[in-house]
């Protein structure tokens, strides 16, 4: 495993310096990654050269059937079932990309947003990211991926995973902003958000889950599921780490701007008709009244 190289440090130092809080994302792609995006998606360039085109939201849709889940890599999957799962139905985010090919056969899309999964784990990702995955990846993550590879996204379908607050290109949005834009929803105090127009920019709400689920109530149609969102036991090994080599997670610190803004998208999925449903035993999200399912709980040997 690599960690994301001092040059970054400087970098995130170096821009928020020179051009101030309103574009310290400038960061995120800087140097050398530029996108241009139109009505069908746009493309990707890296150092004035074209690395991948970009997808719109109807390679998502058309792809999606009744049911998603958005799979996660909580320490609760080590005790899940997922034989039964359908088909090209589960984003499958981070460290959940293990799961491909093996426990489920083929996602329905994968999604990165932090660039420090790239530093750490590219080989993973070489290895269970086939060709022709479609890939919701935010702006650092593809321009960390043009550092390490530049070639490594020529054969994926790219979703981009535009921060609504802090987007590309442009200054960050201020409140007042946000609230003209159509596509918004904001809850009264402004804290938590929705986009329900994602391709157009999500709200980061902690977790990758949070815009996960922007996506996936775009195309859902009667349920999203939550598998492997935990949250709750964020400081014990990841379903595929030990005790001894475990990555950092911040999710324990941001649980209560991760479910704010989950709480918040179930309103805006019971306005469309559709269930968000948890499948782990041990979530945060059961003090929320999420409820639990044990629809993939292994079940005991008679």
């Amino acid at each position: 495993m690599t960690r994301r190289p001092w040059h970054r440090s400087l970098i995130k130092s170096g821009v928020r310096v020179f051009l101030g809080g309103s574009l310290a994302h400038v960061q995120d792609w800087f140097p050398g990654l530029n996108i241009n995006r139109n009505a069908n998606g746009g493309e990707v360039l890296y150092r004035g050269a074209k690395v991948a085109s970009l997808a719109g939201m109807d390679r998502l849709s058309e792809r999606s059937g009744e049911a998603i889940y958005i799979v996660g890599s909580g320490p609760s999957i080590r005790h899940c079932d997922l034989s039964g799962m359908e088909a090209c139905s589960a984003i499958l985010l981070n460290g959940a990309i293990r799961l491909a090919g093996e426990q489920i056969g083929e996602p329905l899309a994968v999604a990165i947003e932090d660039e420090r999964f790239v530093w750490r784990h590219i080989d993973t990702m070489r290895a269970k990211i086939a060709p022709g995955s479609l890939c919701l990846f935010s702006v650092a993550v593809l321009r960390a991926l043009c550092e390490v590879d530049r070639s490594y996204l020529e054969d994926k379908t790219i979703i981009l995973i535009d921060d609504i607050r802090k987007p590309y290109g442009a200054r960050r949005r201020s409140l007042d902003d946000l609230r003209k834009l159509q596509y918004v929803r904001l809850d009264a105090a402004g804290s938590a958000g929705f986009s329900l127009l994602p391709d157009h920019g999500v709200f980061v709400g902690g977790s990758v889950a949070v815009s996960a689920l922007q996506f996936a109530l775009y195309c859902a149609q009667r349920t999203i599921g939550f598998l492997g969102i935990d949250i709750s036991n964020a400081r014990e090994p990841r379903f595929y780490e030990t005790a001894g080599d475990t990555a950092f997670s911040g999710i324990a610190q941001a649980e209560g701007r991760i479910v704010k803004h989950l709480a918040f998208a179930r309103k805006m999925a019971a306005e469309r008709g559709v269930s968000l449903v948890n499948y782990s035993p041990v979530s945060a999200l059961l003090k929320y009244d999420f409820g639990y399912d044990d629809r993939f709980a292994v079940k005991p040997k008679a």
